[in-house]
């Protein structure tokens, strides 16, 4: 864990090395946030984090969530996610999945990403299988404009908890 001090006192290329998985995949956002010292505190750093995310051109947000894996997907099975998506995953107990979970899951994720042109993003660590895969059910019948909103708030969530993690609050 850092105080907001060590944060601010990082070197640019160490506070991209340790925050540039808070976006998973983006170590870009963390470049432009380490230009964004000093922080105040937690919630300041988040308001920042969340302020380069909004303030990304709208190709730039799509992009962003085409990053994200598929819950419980191919690199689930091959042990290929990152170590915050891997934690992030066990929390919401999508790696005890039953074959029919896993089916529905697969079947759902393929539909998703064919209407939206990017996985599903929702924050794992704040749900269980069961809300997972209600919620990707009900997600469907968004417009792809909403589901980019709702996609980039859920984002957040995952971006607030990995700070979180690392920064005192």
């Amino acid at each position: 864990m850092l105080t907001i001090t060590a944060v601010n006192l990082l070197d640019p290329a160490e506070f991209t090395r340790v925050f540039g998985n808070a976006v998973e995949h983006a170590p870009s956002i963390a470049a432009v946030l380490a230009r964004r010292r000093p922080l105040r505190d937690a919630q300041h750093l988040l308001a920042e984090l969340y302020s380069v995310i909004d303030g990304l051109s709208d190709s730039d947000k799509v992009d962003i969530l085409r990053r994200h894996p598929d819950l419980a997907g191919t690199l689930a099975e091959q042990g290929l996610l990152t170590a915050e998506s891997t934690r992030e995953q066990k929390a919401a107990g999508l790696d005890q999945l039953t074959e029919q979970q896993k089916y529905d899951l697969k079947r759902l994720n393929l539909s998703y990403r064919d209407k939206f042109g990017f996985p599903f993003v929702i924050c794992a660590r704040e749900n269980r299988a069961v809300a997972i895969l209600e919620g990707l059910t009900r997600r469907m019948i968004n417009t792809p404009e909403k589901e980019v909103a709702v996609g980039l708030a859920e984002v957040k969530k995952i971006a607030r908890l990995r700070v979180l993690d690392v920064v005192v609050a």
